[in-house]
């Protein structure tokens, strides 16, 4: 059985493909020395110093900046969908009612949804004010 060696060569792995990688990973992260993303890079910094992880790169620091800010901007996106499906509810159930104010209230609960999906729990915080004893002399309240 005669092969032909054009056929050999299209089955071998090609190193293309890796070096077209490498030059683009190349490339990008020049990119970010140029770039000045939403969230500074001493905050980064302090964020990632205080976890535990020290890096003198800017590139990296701007990487881990631009990865946060797509985050918070996808989970953003989320908890605005997950605001106007539940006004919109709001609006099914009082159809009688005119709608006037068309302003769309973002809530804890549409925030937690939306981090939900993206894998972070958030328990909500019991606030001083939902306590009975809000106010009261320490003396006098109830234990």
């Amino acid at each position: 059985m005669n092969q032909n060696p054009t056929q050999n060569q299209n089955q071998q792995p090609s190193d293309g493909g890796k070096h077209d990688d490498d030059a683009a990973l190349t490339d990008f992260l020049a990119s970010l020395m140029d770039y000045t993303p939403t969230i500074p890079d001493e905050l980064v910094e302090h964020y990632l110093a205080k976890s535990g992880f020290q890096c003198p790169d800017v590139r990296l620091i701007r990487l881990v900046a631009v990865a946060t800010q797509k985050f918070v901007s996808e989970v953003a996106t989320d908890a605005l969908q997950q605001c106007k499906a539940r006004q919109a509810s709001v609006v099914k159930d009082k159809r009688d009612k005119q709608q006037k104010d068309k302003r769309l209230i973002l809530t804890m609960e549409d925030l937690s949804r939306a981090l939900r999906e993206h894998g972070v729990n958030v328990k909500h915080q019991e606030y001083f004010a939902d306590s009975p004893s809000t106010g009261m002399d320490p003396a006098t309240r109830e234990e």
